[in-house]
């Protein structure tokens, strides 16, 4: 398929032909969630919505269909992907469930929470997914449309965040176009993401569970149903969060001005905006 761009300079407009191929964009409907799961299929690309951010998605087994995850975003390998499933009991084929996972999956999925457990035998996922390390990251979405097309694919699913690596993740299909169209095969479009954050990063692939990554779900909801069973990590660092820092947001920056009338500055990532309030601000 032939792209046209108009190119303009001061004295006259040039039209020209581009041969790299557009995203196709799909509808969240029957038609467009079968379309997704047969380019999935294929060793395709497809970026689809998630309760939190929009994900790039590639058959999890497929080790050249993974492989263009990285080469589309600019990721290096060695970062992991998480693996999305449509359910707990796809899950269990792919990491060595435990009681705590039991506890976390019950109460959370589907939802925005993913758990990292060490690798099942005879996993049959591509060695990119993990970046060779010995766990996974597991996650069962919560939005409709991505649960339709992990039901119609009926397999397992990597998923990072659908942009460029190092820019802010994309809560929108238009987000995904500005940083990726061209570079992967299909995007469904399904509105905004309901949460636009990253989802909780849980492991427990050691003998505590251990917060490797804030996220949609608040740590303090995830304490609860394992206060009697186990030790929960708050505050301490672990050298067991390298490998996910690189998705870790920011933290926001902000500056108060002066009441009744004061403005929030905030910086997150590489987007910055500013909002001015009519109440005071809290008392710190």
């Amino acid at each position: 398929m032939l792209r046209l761009a108009r190119h303009r300079n001061p004295k006259h407009s040039v039209t020209k032909a581009l041969t790299d191929p557009m995203t196709e964009i799909l509808q969240p409907d029957a038609r467009g969630i079968a379309r997704a799961a047969a380019v999935l299929t294929a060793g395709g690309l497809v970026a689809l919505p998630t309760e939190t951010v929009y994900g790039l998605a590639a058959d999890a087994r497929n080790g050249t269909a993974v492989a263009r995850i990285y080469e589309a975003k600019g990721r290096p390998s060695f970062n992991p992907l998480i693996v999305h499933l449509a359910d707990a009991e796809h899950a269990r084929r792919y990491g060595v469930w435990s009681d705590n996972a039991e506890i976390l999956a019950a109460a959370f999925w589907p939802g925005p929470l993913t758990l990292v457990l060490p690798l099942a035998d005879n996993h049959g996922l591509s060695s990119l997914v993990t970046a060779g390390l010995d766990s996974v990251a597991l996650r069962v979405p919560a939005h409709p449309t991505a649960r339709a097309i992990l039901q119609a694919f009926d397999g397992p699913i990597a998923a990072p965040s659908a942009n460029p690596s190092g820019r802010i993740s994309a809560t929108t299909a238009a987000h995904v176009l500005a940083g990726l169209d061209g570079r992967i095969d299909a995007v469904v479009d399904d509105g905004p993401c309901a949460v636009g954050v990253e989802s909780t990063i849980i492991g427990l692939n050691h003998a505590t569970p251990t917060l490797l990554r804030a996220g949609a779900c608040p740590s303090r909801r995830l304490r609860r149903p394992l206060a009697c069973r186990s030790t929960w990590l708050t505050g301490r660092k672990s050298s067991r969060r390298g490998k996910w820092r690189h998705i870790t947001p920011p933290p926001p920056r902000f500056v108060w001005m002066q009441k009744p009338r004061w403005t929030v500055k905030s910086c997150w990532g590489s987007e910055r905006w500013t909002a001015t309030l009519t109440c005071p601000p809290p008392v710190i």
